[in-house]
């Protein structure tokens, strides 16, 4: 079984990408004290956990926290193990957006891992930025299927491989 993390008040918590368009990997990361939590996640779960945090921010009171001044990736990106789900809520008490992410499980009958991270509006106000930057400087989407398109071309599966367009 894979570690478990709990991050109450993370210092820094951000999402990032490595590689090429098309070649990227994302990650989820999180860091207390000296305890950094890096976390395996595909784009589209890192693009709807951003969108629920808009959502709900949206709802929330605004607060009066400072910005995060770095929302880069720490070194080194060494992942604890791919996100199979994520969860998102609010602790009442504490003022605090609660995602929880669990891992992939391996082997039938096994828990999965979990990580917890306790994040300020702040944070989650800059994870939602990043993300957005982040899913901005990816592949252009075909108009006509939504899918990626490659550097070296797409063929649209809406037009039966008819058209291929750059």
């Amino acid at each position: 079984m894979s570690a478990s993390f709990d991050l109450d008040a993370p210092d820094h918590f951000t999402v990032g990408a490595v590689g090429a368009p098309g070649e990227r990997i994302f990650y989820i990361q999180g860091r207390q004290d000296r305890r950094l939590v890096t976390l395996k996640s595909e784009k589209e779960q890192v693009r709807a956990l951003a969108t629920f945090l808009a959502q709900m921010l949206d709802k929330l009171p605004t607060a009066s926290e400072p910005a995060p001044q770095n929302v880069d990736l720490v070194e080194p990106v060494d992942a604890a193990w791919p996100v199979a789900s994520l969860g998102l809520g609010w602790d009442e008490d504490r003022q605090r957006i609660v995602i929880v992410a669990e891992s992939v499980v391996e082997e039938e009958g096994e828990e999965p891992a979990t990580a917890r991270f306790a994040i300020t509006r702040a944070q989650a106000t800059a994870f939602v930025e990043r993300t957005e930057s982040l899913v901005k400087a990816g592949r252009p989407v075909c108009p006509m299927c939504s899918q990626p398109k490659d550097p070296a071309g797409h063929v649209c599966p809406r037009s039966n491989g008819h058209v291929v367009s750059a």
